[in-house]
């Protein structure tokens, strides 16, 4: 029975938002060609740069589709701040996504003055998993 309650207590706790509160796309080819410098959209081991959609533009502020060790796609941002020393890892709860924790990353990366790279389960699968922080 403990079983059947965790998982029933799990879906009330633990609710991202349904549809998710922004989407990432692939930039397109002239965009891309400048934000990678190379002309290519993808970038080491298999990650792909992707346009955060439903979410101010900054030019900061850079998203990618990573794949993990085994297979799940992670949506990852990174936001960098003039004159940082450190970078922070921030993995936000279950009930959030990347929409919703966008400004919070942009603003806790000027006032901490560190950069920020925070990510997200794919969109393409919304199902809870662990594997996204087997990727970190």
């Amino acid at each position: 029975m403990g079983g059947v309650t965790s998982t029933v207590a799990a879906r009330f706790a633990f609710f991202p938002p349904n549809p998710p509160s922004y989407g990432a796309e692939p930039l397109p080819p002239a965009a891309d060609a400048g934000a990678a410098g190379t002309g290519e959209a993808k970038g080491k081991e298999g990650s792909v740069v992707v346009e955060l959609t439903g979410v101010p533009r900054r030019g900061n502020v850079e998203s990618r589709r990573l794949r993990t060790k085994r297979g799940t796609d992670v949506v990852a941002m990174y936001v960098r701040q003039t004159g940082a020393k450190l970078t922070l890892l921030y993995s936000h709860g279950n009930a959030a996504d990347l929409g919703q924790m966008y400004e919070l990353f942009v603003e806790l990366s000027a006032h901490l003055n560190v950069n920020l790279m925070g990510y997200a389960r794919s969109l393409d699968r919304i199902a809870l998993d662990w594997a996204c922080y087997s990727a970190a």
